[in-house]
């Protein structure tokens, strides 16, 4: 499973990067508005600091519109994934788009028939928002199994399943068994992907004991 984190702190961003585990960045109008700067510059240093995917959305609805923030969002570096809304004028966009050789992440999908049509716009990424399914008292993680099946069934189909809205360490590994290609994280959740009681209580055994040997590596 790819990861990337979901956020437009650079700061944030450049901390998960040193380790080399991120594969990509997703950023929307919120946290660019949390980020409280100008939205290309930060998307151009977003995508200074990570080789892999960046998402940058479009701000408009209508598609002429779309169309044209696209464009200028895909000209700041090579990098940029435009991100579409999964509306009837996201899924033209994309498809136009598509064609042009640029990638595209169609996000707020909320059922399986709607990543369908994102997968026949030949989008590069479909978010379904698994969080913001479970608020409503449904079984967001079922969304990801149901998609997964589909496309599975129509090797054609070739746009991968990245796991939005996810908030716990849960939502990540169960994403994964699910068979999600992506999961898109705050950097605070993959940071605790890491950490174990196990792990922080067997660490503190061995370091309780080596201080003991009165021993130094280094």
């Amino acid at each position: 499973m790819k990861f990337f984190v979901d956020t437009a702190d650079v700061a944030e961003i450049k901390d998960v990067a040193a380790s080399g585990l991120l594969d990509g960045v997703t950023t929307n109008p919120s946290l660019i508005a949390k980020a409280n700067r100008d939205f290309k510059t930060i998307v151009a240093e977003i995508c200074a600091v990570v080789p892999g995917p960046v998402s940058a959305e479009v701000a408009s609805t209508e598609y002429t519109q779309m169309m044209k923030e696209a464009h200028v969002l895909a000209k700041i570096a090579s990098n940029v994934t435009v991100k579409l809304p999964l509306t009837w004028d996201g899924l033209k966009a994309c498809k136009a788009l598509t064609s042009e050789g640029i990638k595209t992440n169609v996000t707020l999908c909320f059922s399986a028939t709607q990543a369908l049509l994102a997968a026949k716009a030949g989008a590069t990424f479909v978010s379904p928002f698994i969080g913001r399914i479970d608020d409503m008292g449904y079984d967001g993680m079922q969304l990801i199994r149901e998609i997964r099946q589909i496309y599975d069934n129509y090797p054609a189909l070739h746009t991968e399943i990245l796991a939005a809205s996810i908030r716990t360490v849960g939502h990540v590994r169960d994403a994964a068994l699910a068979g999600a290609d992506v999961s898109t994280v705050p950097p605070s959740v993959l940071k605790t992907l890491a950490q174990h009681p196990l792990t922080e209580k067997g660490l503190a055994q061995f370091t309780a004991d080596w201080a003991k040997t009165g021993q130094k590596i280094v």
